[in-house]
């Protein structure tokens, strides 16, 4: 069946963008992974399909409507896939919520612009809000797409090698250990002895213990995350 994710979007024809290229394009080839872009335009009434009014209260920027977004949700197959606003006050997306979601049947996502969405459509519709870092973009259609590809590569027959999605950066709240291949030296400079010794448990403690230090020096709130779980263990 595949992994199907509605975008609810002002901007329908940045989908699949980058999405249409290597592992995420052979996904959308095979059927794994299903895109489908909805303009939220199509759901506004009137003639000149309005979808923004003017903030209650006063202030700069406009405000998705209500009425307008929620009509192109209730159009959606009645599913339990969950609904995701992109927004930057939302809950950081993490590895572990990434990949929550890719066990799934797939996402609704809806892109917000202007100053945001209306409140009442986030609670009625149980949107949940996820950001993907502290900072402001355009809209939500560049975050969409960098869920997608996040949950791209975790779908079942997407990468080649399984362990490629498990010793990764953030999969056990680590920091990826460096990478080397050919020539064995460069610029002076050779591959660490230990990763041309075939000692597989030598070379798995050197790449934890590079880990280790990366995520120290750089994320050390990700060590917190860890003593936090073994706390509640």
């Amino acid at each position: 069946m595949g992994f199907n994710a509605s975008i609810l979007t002002l901007y329908p024809d940045m989908f699949p963008g980058h999405l249409e290229y290597s592992m995420a394009g052979r996904a959308i080839e095979r059927g794994d992974l299903n895109i489908e872009a909805i303009n939220i335009r199509n759901y506004a009434l009137d003639k000149h399909h309005t979808v923004d009014d003017t903030p209650s209260g006063g202030g700069a920027g406009m405000v998705l409507k209500a009425d307008v977004l929620a009509r192109a949700i209730d159009a959606l197959p009645d599913d339990n896939r969950p609904r995701l606003l992109m927004s930057p006050r939302g809950e950081t997306l993490t590895q572990q919520r990434v990949r929550e979601l890719s066990s799934g049947e797939g996402v609704v996502i809806v892109c917000g612009r202007f100053e945001g969405v209306d409140q009442r459509v986030i609670d009625g519709r149980e949107l949940e809000e996820v950001s993907i870092g502290d900072y402001i973009l355009s809209g939500g259609e560049p975050a969409a797409l960098t869920l997608l590809d996040a949950i791209t590569r975790l779908l079942p027959g997407v990468m080649g090698n399984v362990e490629s999605g498990t010793y990764e950066s953030f999969e056990n709240n680590l920091l990826e250990h460096p990478h080397y291949t050919r020539p064995q030296e460069f610029e002076g400079q050779m591959i660490p002895e230990v990763l041309l010794s075939g000692n597989h448990k030598l070379i798995a403690d050197w790449r934890h213990k590079r880990s280790m230090e990366l995520t120290t020096k750089r994320r050390p709130d990700l060590l917190t995350r860890i003593n936090d779980k073994k706390d509640q263990k």
